[in-house]
């Protein structure tokens, strides 16, 4: 921090330069420092092992919803550590410091999650889409994963068959209007026919069901439910590439109390995951092979 002007003196000797650099050690008061914990004006010890103001000492609570659906979680059970969000938190974890049995899972709805008010979580970790609104109610850790749109299609359709964008493009292929999945099929696909549009995913799964369509595009959580619960004789062709700027796709974040003392610490943690190649070696893992769920391209 400089050195405020009412300190700054003109030194004639020795001795007054050694006050001044005194003086300079000590220009931030106690009460400063401790007005940004976990902030850059802190320092990294704000976040080392055993620092972070946690609801348990010594532990890290995790919160998520209950049943924990694959391929987030496996067996429903997060604490196995299996599973792409289950892996994510103890990624987490591991780097905040915390060995895997000091991570305590917490049930927590989606909807009381990112209520505001106080919670009962450290973090929460369960599909939260980052958005403006929810900000004003609750923090958000940098983005742990960019939502993929997906290829859905009946196990016994021509689409069902395809390896490749190409294989796709003489094919009628639907999504709902005005959604990140109609671009990504118009960027990615760019398919002969006009796509269809739809008003809403209901209405897309129907056309899928009555033959209207060969294929929909849904962003991947959709498709993991619509195949797994809804749809019994659909599964997931593939995913398609990423194609918007950054800023324009959405991503899931953790989800912490509003103005948390651990949020600068867990959205370092995040950043460190992504930028060391953890988080994609862990989609590969449990969103693409493990799903089985390709990459068209």
């Amino acid at each position: 921090m400089p050195l405020p002007p009412q300190f700054v003196r003109p030194s004639a000797w020795l001795g007054a330069v050694a006050a001044s650099a005194v003086l300079l050690a000590t220009a931030c008061s106690p009460e400063e420092e401790a007005a940004a914990p976990g902030g850059e004006d802190s320092g990294s010890a704000a976040c080392e092992p055993g620092s972070l103001p946690t609801l348990a000492e010594g532990t890290l609570t995790v919160g998520t919803d209950s049943p924990a659906y694959p391929p987030w979680f496996v067996d429903d059970d997060p604490a196995n550590g299996e599973g792409f969000e289950s892996a994510v938190a103890y990624a987490v974890a591991e780097e905040l410091g915390y060995t895997a049995d000091q991570v305590e899972w917490t049930v927590v709805t989606f909807n009381n999650a990112i209520a505001p008010g106080p919670k009962d979580y450290d973090f929460d970790i369960n599909q939260f889409s980052i958005t403006e609104e929810r900000r004003a109610a609750v923090d958000f850790s940098p983005a742990y994963y960019d939502v993929r749109q997906t290829v859905v299609a009946l196990s016994d359709g021509e689409a069902a068959e395809a390896e490749s964008l190409a294989d796709l493009q003489g094919l009628v292929i639907g999504a709902q209007v005005g959604t990140t999945s109609y671009d990504a099929l118009v960027e990615s696909i760019d398919p002969d026919q006009e796509p269809l549009v739809f008003n809403n995913n209901d209405d897309a799964k129907q056309a899928l069901e009555n033959g209207q369509v060969d294929a929909i595009v849904f962003d991947l959580p959709t498709a993991f439910y619509i195949t797994s619960a809804e749809l019994e004789d659909a599964e997931i062709v593939g995913q398609l590439p990423l194609t918007g700027a950054e800023d324009e796709e959405e991503q899931f974040g953790l989800v912490l109390d509003l103005d948390s003392p651990l949020t600068d610490c867990v959205g370092a943690a995040v950043d460190t995951l992504r930028e060391d190649g953890t988080l994609a070696d862990l989609e590969q893992e449990w969103l693409a092979e493990a799903a089985d769920v390709p990459e068209l391209s």
